[in-house]
Formats: structure tokens, C-alpha cells, sequence
């Protein structure tokens, strides 16, 4: 039942590895002024300082971009990088298993940013290139929000307007924080996440993940905090029956109306949470919307 993006998102999150070699940039092709970074695969990329043609390959550095004010400097993104609705009306390089190498490099980018979904095939080929990519991956933990934001923020030249934008998503999202963070697992309503169910295998985001975080920020209990990764057994659901479930709007009506799921409480008292996707499945600025959405609905839990 799972969406495209998030089969995508699953795949990345659990297999992603430092696969990659050094980029070894054509240096006919470098900017006039370029500096050395080094990305989150320990690879170092000769980088644009600052970059006027970016070409985005992950959703959430489109969003982080644009959240940083610099949407103008993007030339090409994915089929799936669809916030803020400006992104549209940039050039589209496929989707995240099939990118159009040939148009990324017919916008003559001189910065691609990637993020954990991109396979190492595509990467490489890029790379082999000559094309200055970068991996911005996503983290485990919620904090590592901040730390992406910081990296776009450098990487755009926009390293204040990070600074900004991480303290104003700090002062909100710890604005209760002092509230929850005293709340023992017994006063916390118990939550599952479904990522996945049906016929397929059941998955949710287990301990180590930052979704993990986002339910425990929002003053939620998840069942699968013991569980490292994404496959969680359909017994243990049952059996923990969890006071709430939350779940992407798309598959909401249909887990609602599948046995055996019918049988939960939360499903058979209306405490089901359908959330807007990428708010809960992109490490992106809007994560504090989900933790929003969750807080109002645990409000009421006794």
C-alpha cells in the first residue's frame, strides 16, 4: 500500500551506505572561484562559491532551498520534488529510479545536490562525468534537520539565512518541549506509524529513525521504539493495539476499511491521524506541521 516516494524512502533510509567515490571534477569546468567540500559520503567535490545553476535530486533539498530563499538558483529537480508549487515550474530530470542524466547535463548545472534516494548507479555515472555532485543524506534523528539545513545553507551561500531559519524551528518546536520531555511513557498515548500494510508486510519507523522523534516530540509513545528500521510484525501490532494510529490522507480510507486492522480501537474510535505525507516521511522544515497536527490530537488523551 505503499506510495512510489516512499518505497523509494524506505529503500534509501535502509540500505544507504557510503557507496561513493571521490568526484574528480573536470577542471575546464570549474566555476572561477570553487572551494572543497566534503559531503556526507566523505566524498570531496569541487563547489561553486557561490552556484548559480542547481539541479536538485531529493525532495526535501528542493524544500530546504527554497525554505532558504533561493528557489531562483534551481534549474532542475525531481518529478517528486512538488513543495512549495513553485518547484513545478522548474525543469523536471525524471524520477528519483529513473533520472535523465542527458538533461541534467543539458541544464549545465554547476552544483547537484542528492540526497539518500538516488542509486548508486546514477550517482556514479554522474560523478563520472564530471558533474559536481554533492549527497546532503537524511538523518536518524530529528537534530539532524538542523544540521541539513546548515549544510544547504553554505552550500547556496545562504549560511545566515540557515542560521535564522534553524533558530526559528528551534523556538517553535521547543516551545512544549519541557512539557513532554517530563511526561513518563505511562501519561503517553501509544502511536504506530504506518508506513506500510497489507499483503506486502507491515513497516513502520522503529527507534531509529527521526520519525521516531517527531512522535515522541509531539508527546506520543511509539510501539516501535524498540525496533530498529522499517519491518514491525502484524501479531505485535495487534497485539499492542495502540491507543492511535497515524497515516499518510492517501492510504487512510483503505487501512481503515482492511482486515484485520478494522479490530484496533484506534480504528474502531476514530483516533486515526492522516497526515500529510512528506510532512512526516522528508527530514524538511515542515516536520514542525507534523508535530503540530499530532500534539492537537494527543491533547485529549487520558
Amino acid at each position: 500500500m505503499k506510495t512510489k516516494l516512499t518505497v523509494v524512502i524506505l529503500l534509501a533510509l535502509a540500505f544507504a551506505a557510503p557507496f561513493f567515490t571521490s568526484c574528480h571534477h573536470n577542471s575546464q569546468t570549474k566555476a572561477a572561484d570553487t572551494y572543497e567540500y566534503t559531503d556526507d559520503y566523505n566524498n570531496t567535490v569541487s563547489v561553486p562559491s557561490p552556484p548559480r545553476r542547481i539541479v536538485s535530486l531529493s525532495p526535501a533539498v528542493t524544500e530546504i532551498i527554497f525554505a532558504l530563499g533561493r528557489g531562483d538558483l534551481l534549474v532542475g529537480r525531481t518529478d517528486f520534488c512538488q513543495y512549495p508549487p513553485e518547484a513545478a515550474q522548474i525543469e523536471s530530470v525524471g524520477g528519483i529510479s529513473n533520472l535523465n542524466v542527458e538533461k541534467i547535463l543539458a541544464l549545465n548545472p554547476d552544483l547537484v545536490i542528492s540526497g539518500s534516494m538516488i542509486p548508486q548507479k546514477s550517482a556514479e555515472h554522474l560523478m563520472s562525468l564530471g558533474v559536481p555532485l554533492v549527497c546532503v543524506i537524511e538523518k536518524n534523528r530529528f537534530d539532524g534537520l538542523y544540521e541539513n539545513i546548515s549544510k544547504i545553507g553554505q552550500l547556496t551561500d545562504r549560511t545566515q539565512t540557515a542560521y535564522r531559519l534553524i533558530d526559528s524551528l528551534k523556538h517553535v518546536m521547543d516551545a512544549d518541549q519541557a512539557t513532554y520531555a517530563q511526561q513518563s511513557d505511562s501519561n503517553r498515548p501509544s502511536v504506530y506509524y504506518v508506513v506500510g500494510f497489507g499483503a506486502g508486510g507491515n513497516f513502520t519507523a522503529g527507534g531509529d529513525t527521526f520519525i521516531n522523534d517527531l512522535i515522541a516530540m509531539a508527546g506520543g509513545r511509539n510501539i516501535a521504539a524498540g525496533v530498529k528500521g522499517w519491518s514491525y510484525s502484524l501479531e505485535a501490532l495487534m497485539d499492542e493495539n495502540p491507543d492511535y494510529i497515524i497515516i499518510r490522507r492517501e492510504d487512510s480510507a483503505l487501512f481503515c476499511n482492511t482486515k484485520p486492522y478494522t479490530r484496533l480501537d484506534a480504528v474502531k474510535q476514530g483516533r486515526v491521524v492522516a497526515i500529510e505525507s512528506a510532512t512526516i516521511d522528508l527530514q524538511i522544515p515542515r516536520n514542525i506541521d507534523c508535530v503540530r497536527t499530532l500534539r492537537q490530537s494527543f491533547a485529549n488523551h487520558k
